[in-house]
């Protein structure tokens, strides 16, 4: 293929290649995970400004926090009420007036009281955001799931250097800077995003609290709790014994942020691939603990207490996204449900903590918050213990219910044939047909019929959860590619496979449903993610290529099959570099 040729397919698969109404939306992504780190930076300003206690600016967090987790519970009933963008702007509207609000108010009373009515807009917005951004994806949800995931690590790295920034201005700068970026993602949004139809189903506002019940998501949501208490214990209390002005802490919860961003996205999903979701967990449960136990020991020495929060990013980043997946891979009851009973517990945790943090510190030293928050991280290595069985099974079976684990699902009919069939994976993207058309020329060469496997993710990202099509959206895609390819008489079957977050666990899968099926190869094209990401460690190219126990190919339209092997995985990820 000639270099023109490849640039212009790789541009063609560009995630950044999405509608306005993608872009509005992940601009307010990034505005709103900067919130949190926004603050942090001018934390001891409050104090001395408002001339208030460590404890008193601490409700910043607490009543921002519990109000979230709260209005999480009714969210998903709003959302099917007056539909996800009417939720949406609801959100980001309660923001930008509840953010001017504290901006304007002359007491720690009244920015704490503000900092509620922003909880609520949070909740509203979180909880559609991504389902918006995947409903107004084209060319590809993985496309648009890379722009949500870029938005939170920019959000998260940016908040505190922006925060730091206006702080050394006023500690009013970080509330109205938020307010005027929120509002103009509030006009984007309105102008930007198109009315999208209401779920056939409305949610009972009970339904969060009734998924409690059960056990695999209840064990997950307590083991979030108590995670979240020793998080947001250092993030409402670290910032006083590092002895910086709001600029310079800026710059250390920036490295913090980078940590968690880079944790997140790049490293976990490898860790995962490589250990398992619940051993990678224990690890950095245990990790966090005695990070945790260091602060609290240090707690004198400014250098000790910087160094150890801009190292607990990297644990940070790992938990916020194996916990989500987790939460998902053990209910058994509706995502957007799952996802909201495990917010409530996960922010109730974080607005508890600064709360009684504040009343320790009083009461006793700075330690001891600290050393509560380590106690916290170690409990929730028991707890998430007792659920273990329950995630194992996740991970390697489908169990009862919907599938949790990466499941096929036939479409059409049989194959009328025994011969060893050709396998090609593709996903919802603008050039799904291209490989599906190139693997029927590969299936046609060696006398072959063709299966044609859809693969269908629920998108996972921080504690949201979105299904990036619906049942009828993978079985029009699968029917779409059968009726092309018999019309072009090659012989062809389909399946969709469907999995939650993981992406290697669905190659394992699909390695595994090839072996059965006795294949003779299995085809993959690019992905629009790219070739780092299609060709990481951790990935649905690279788990496949190592569990498959057939021939693994990577087709183009305009270039020879390009076997797969782990050796030619590290050729591919060096010439994307």
């Amino acid at each position: 293929m000639s270099a023109s040729r490849g640039k212009a397919a790789s541009q063609a698969a560009s995630p950044f290649r999405q509608p306005k109404a993608v872009w509005a939306v992940a601009f307010a992504c990034v505005i709103s995970f900067m919130g949190i780190g926004l603050v942090d930076p001018i934390l001891p300003a409050l104090a001395e400004s408002l001339d208030a206690t460590p404890s008193q600016v601490s409700l910043l967090f607490s009543s921002y926090l519990i109000v979230t987790a709260v209005a999480m519970l009714v969210v998903g009933w709003v959302s099917s009420r007056i539909g996800a963008k009417r939720t949406l702007v609801t959100g980001l509207a309660v923001i930008v007036v509840f953010a001017a609000l504290a901006g304007a108010t002359g007491s720690i009373n009244g920015i704490v009281g503000f900092r509620a009515g922003w909880g609520l807009g949070n909740a509203l917005f979180i909880a559609t955001s991504l389902a918006v951004i995947v409903a107004s994806a084209s060319g590809g949800f993985s496309g648009a799931i890379i722009l949500y995931e870029t938005a939170l690590g920019l959000g998260i790295a940016v908040g505190p250097l922006l925060g730091g920034e206006l702080g050394g201005i006023s500690w009013r700068g970080p509330f109205f800077g938020v307010a005027a970026l929120m509002a103009v993602a509030l006009i984007a949004t309105l102008a930007f995003v198109p009315d999208l139809p209401r779920p056939e189903k409305v949610t009972s506002p009970l339904a969060p609290l009734k998924a409690l019940r059960h056990r695999g998501l209840l064990t997950m949501g307590i083991m979030a709790l108590l995670y979240n208490w020793g998080f947001f214990t250092m993030l409402g209390y670290a910032p006083y014994p590092m002895e910086l002005d709001a600029h310079e802490l800026g710059l250390v919860f920036t490295g913090w942020g980078l940590l968690v961003a880079a944790f997140s996205v790049f490293f976990a999903p490898r860790l995962q691939a490589r250990y398992g979701t619940a051993p990678v967990l224990y690890a950095n449960l245990l990790g966090l603990a005695v990070v945790m136990a260091v602060i609290a020991a240090g707690v004198t020495d400014p250098t000790t207490v910087i160094v150890a929060v801009v190292v607990s990013g990297a644990f940070i980043g790992i938990n916020n996204t194996l916990t989500t997946q987790a939460v998902m891979l053990v209910s058994p009851v509706e995502r957007p449900v799952a996802s909201s009973a495990y917010g409530f517990l996960r922010f109730i945790g974080g607005g508890l903590a600064p709360y009684v943090a504040g009343k320790l510190a009083d009461a006793t030293d700075l330690s001891v918050p600290f050393y509560l928050g380590a106690a916290t991280f170690l409990l929730a290595v028991p707890v998430l213990a007792s659920g273990h069985r329950l995630l194992r099974r996740a991970e390697t079976d489908t169990g009862e219910g919907e599938p949790l684990t990466p499941a096929l699902t036939p479409v059409g009919s049989p194959a009328a044939t025994d011969a060893p069939p050709v396998v090609v994976a593709v996903g919802a993207h603008r050039e799904a047909a291209a490989v599906v058309d190139a693997a029927a020329r590969l299936a046609r060469d060696t006398a072959s019929p063709l299966e044609v496997v859809h693969v269908r993710r629920t998108a996972v990202v921080e504690e949201q959860a979105a299904d990036t099509e619906t049942d009828e959206q993978a079985k029009a895609a699968v029917t779409a590619h059968l009726d092309r390819l018999g019309g072009m008489g090659v012989t062809a079957t389909g399946q969709i496979l469907t999995g939650v977050g993981d992406h290697a666990a669905a190659g394992r899968a699909l390695a595994r449903h090839a072996a059965e099926v006795g294949a003779r190869t299995v085809a993959v094209g690019r992905s629009p993610r790219g070739p780092l990401a299609q060709f990481a460690d951790g990935s649905f190219t690279s788990a496949l290529t190592h569990a498959a126990t057939c021939a693994v190919v990577l087709v183009d339209p305009n270039a020879e099959p390009r076997p797969l092997t782990p050796r030619s995985l590290t050729e591919l990820r060096a010439e994307a570099r």
